[in-house]
């Protein structure tokens, strides 16, 4: 891919859930258009994180969601299923970018991009970019965890997102897994066939 004089930043939330997808996201900023506010999304409140994921995408040059499916986790391992939704969020940009600027240590790009990348440990507190990717895969992931408390309301996925709190490890228990739920990690395996 050609790839022009942009940076995109990426981000990635859900590795540590017991269920819902591993979801990371690519920003590219617009530099004539600051949002101010910009940070790691674990250092805002879930308000102000859909206020900004708003601003966000209506004033990036381009930005991109994507995910890994608990299926594909589990086939994969959720460190390869996260490298993957990155990739396909960067893949999912529609423009080139000259960098891309990666929350974390693993540097990632599409097949056949051969533009900069660069791991940058602490980025969703550092690079703008990178906690805009933050804050929109987070506001994004928690959409589908919220979705899911619908369809499983006596899980509260819309309380914990997935992640193993004592509730959630109890809810598992006592119904067994569902399908969002991510088979290879020990507490899933632990509570046995789905429901």
């Amino acid at each position: 891919m050609t790839c022009v004089r942009l940076v995109a930043g990426v981000d990635e939330v859900g590795r540590g859930p017991l269920a819902g997808p591993v979801t990371a996201a690519a920003v590219v900023l617009d530099p004539s258009r600051r949002i101010n506010g910009l940070r790691d999304s674990k250092q805002l409140t879930a308000a102000r994180r859909e206020v900004l994921a708003g601003r966000i995408t209506r004033r990036a040059l381009a930005w991109s969601v994507a995910w890994c499916d608990p299926a594909e986790i589990d086939s994969l391992n959720i460190f390869a299923a996260t490298l993957l939704a990155m990739r396909r969020a960067i893949g999912g940009l529609g423009v080139g970018p000259a960098r891309v600027e990666i929350d974390g240590r693993h540097a990632v790009l599409p097949d056949g991009w051969t533009c900069e990348v660069e791991a940058i440990i602490g980025g969703d507190r550092r690079v703008r970019a990178i906690s805009a990717a933050s804050i929109v895969a987070k506001v994004h992931r928690d959409g589908v965890m919220q979705a899911a408390d619908r369809l499983y309301p006596e899980y509260g996925f819309a309380r914990h997102k997935g992640y193993p709190t004592a509730a959630h490890l109890e809810s598992l228990q006592q119904y067994g897994p569902t399908p969002l739920h991510r088979r290879s990690f020990a507490p899933v395996r632990a509570a046995g066939l789905p429901v």
